[in-house]
Formats: C-alpha cells, sequence, structure tokens
C-alpha cells in the first residue's frame, strides 16, 4: 500500500503542473504562436532530459519515440492550444476531463487491463465534479473548439497508453527525453513554415517558457510515464483529474476568482473520485506450479509418517 501510495504521489505532480501550465499560458506567454509555443514547450524539455541521461535510442525506439512524440507532444500540445484559444476555458478543461474513461477502455485491448467497475464509478463521479466545477453556462462554445478539444482527449489517451504498452524495460527518463526532443523537432520547420520568425520574448515571457518547458514538461511528463509504468492505466488517468481541480484553485488564489459553493461541491467529489479510486492493495502473487511441487512433497510425506 505504502508503494502505490508513493506511485499516486509521483504522479500527481503532472497534473497539478498542467492545472498551473494554464495560468502561466494564459498570463505571460504570447497568445498568437501556438506552434513556436508548442516547440519551446517540447524541445528545451527533452534536451534537458537528454543531458541527465546520455542515452539514444536503441532499435525499435527510433521509430517508437517519433511515433509517441508526434502524439503525445507535437499533435496534443497545438491541439490543446488551439481549443484554448476557440473555448472558455471551462468547457475545454470539461471536454479533457473524459480522458479517465477514455484512458481506461483504450488500456483494455492495448495492454489488456480490464477497468473495474469501482475504476469506472470513480471516473464518472470524477467527471461529474468537474462538469459542477466548471460548467456554469458560459457562451462562446465553438464546434471547431469542441472537435480541437476531443480530438487533444483521445490523441493523448491513446499516446499515453501506447507509452505504456511500449516501455516495459526502458528507462522512464530516457524515453520521455526521447518523445520530447522528436516532438519538438517535428514542430520547428512547420513552425517556421506557417509563422515565420521565431518571437522576440521578454525577461517575464523567457521565464514563464522556462517553467513550461522544466517543470510542466520535462517533470511533468516524466512523473506522469513514471505513474504509468507502475499503476494501470484507469488509476493513472483519474489522477490526472486533478488538472482541473488546480486550475480552479489557482483562479481562487491568484486571479481573484471566488470560489462558489457549486464549485466546492464539485471540489469534493473530483477528490473523492480520485481517493476512491486509487490502486487496492496487491497480495503476493502465487507461486509457480514448480515452486509448489516440493512443498507438496514434503507436506505427503509427513502426512505418511503421521498414518504409520
Amino acid at each position: 500500500m505504502e508503494a502505490n501510495s508513493r506511485w499516486v504521489a509521483i504522479t500527481a505532480v503532472a497534473p497539478v503542473a498542467w492545472g498551473a501550465n494554464y495560468y502561466v499560458t494564459h498570463e505571460f506567454l504570447p497568445a498568437d504562436r501556438p506552434l513556436y509555443g508548442a516547440a519551446l514547450r517540447a524541445l528545451p524539455a527533452g534536451l534537458v532530459l537528454l543531458a541527465l541521461r546520455r542515452q539514444r535510442p536503441r532499435g525499435a525506439w527510433w521509430w517508437r519515440s517519433a511515433v509517441l512524440g508526434l502524439l503525445n507532444m507535437s499533435v496534443f500540445f497545438v491541439l490543446v492550444y488551439a481549443a484554448s484559444q476557440l473555448l472558455p476555458t471551462s468547457v475545454a478543461s470539461t471536454v479533457m476531463a473524459v480522458s479517465p474513461l477514455t484512458m481506461m477502455l483504450m488500456a483494455w485491448p492495448l495492454v489488456s487491463e480490464r477497468p473495474r467497475a469501482a475504476q469506472l464509478a470513480c471516473a464518472v463521479l470524477g467527471l461529474g465534479g468537474v462538469c459542477l466545477m466548471l460548467l456554469t453556462g458560459v457562451k462562446g462554445t465553438s464546434v471547431p473548439g469542441v472537435l480541437a478539444s476531443a480530438a487533444a482527449m483521445l490523441v493523448s489517451a491513446f499516446g499515453h497508453v501506447l507509452t505504456k504498452r511500449w516501455s516495459a524495460g526502458t528507462d522512464v527518463l530516457a524515453s520521455t527525453a526521447w518523445q520530447l526532443t522528436a516532438g519538438g523537432l517535428f514542430l520547428l520547420p512547420v513552425a517556421a513554415a506557417v509563422e515565420g520568425a521565431p518571437p522576440a520574448l521578454s525577461a517575464p515571457e523567457v521565464l514563464a517558457f522556462g517553467y513550461v518547458s522544466l517543470i510542466a514538461t520535462a517533470l511533468a511528463f516524466a512523473a506522469w510515464f513514471t505513474g504509468l509504468r507502475h499503476l494501470s492505466a484507469g488509476a493513472v488517468g483519474l489522477i490526472g483529474l486533478l488538472n482541473p481541480v488546480t486550475g480552479v484553485l489557482l483562479g481562487t488564489v491568484l486571479a481573484g476568482e471566488v470560489l462558489t459553493g457549486r464549485q466546492l461541491c464539485g471540489l469534493v467529489l473530483v477528490l473523492a473520485g480520485v481517493v476512491l479510486g486509487r490502486p487496492r492493495r496487491q497480495g503476493p502473487p502465487p507461486l509457480p506450479e514448480e515452486s509448489r511441487r516440493p512443498y507438496r512433497r514434503r507436506d505427503s510425506e509427513r502426512r505418511g509418517r503421521l498414518l504409520s
């Protein structure tokens, strides 16, 4: 149980950092350069992790890094930006909150993790809490924005489950570095072709990009993929519900927003879904048949002596 709690705490670093990332991006980063913004988020983070691990991909990990970098970093980062521009934050966050259910369903065929009924119930409970917190009758919802947010949710859920399937036996920091570097390298030429020269950044924007790249990307994805290594995809997805919770709390503390009774009830529901859906304590695995045979032989000999 202590080991599971440790992995849950490590995994929770990611959604908390991502929740804070919404505030930092909205307040301090240029809003008209989504491709450069995504590239400057992914590539420096990947290079930092590469400097820490200094491992190159081997064998299948060359093409796996390209596929995962494209899904988890390039496409996902750009879709999230587009959704945030086209939708109110509440609607975009609510669409992304469907991710736990999506990850559970995708993990069943891809990594043979059949979702438990309790986990599905906790995911629905948490989703209800997110809706209660964020859906407050806002206007301005657009079909392209909803499609972009839904596509981001599907791409990230598929990419994260695929990462879990492929990453067994591979160093977490190294594989995260490969994905981030590949994703950043994919984005740079596209950004140059579409958005022209890189933007000139002020000192606050440089610091903000430092947080986005090092904390909300390098550290967050390393923690997230570590959680995927040790916990089920469904449990990790539930922990991801801390993302909108963090956004609401930061809006209350830093932006002076009022936390209503409705939002407080939604916050309680989300936290209840995360806590109740945490991994159960698992007993020791059963001994293989070969290991049980000597014990069975000694037991039969002991019974024979007693009868004689």
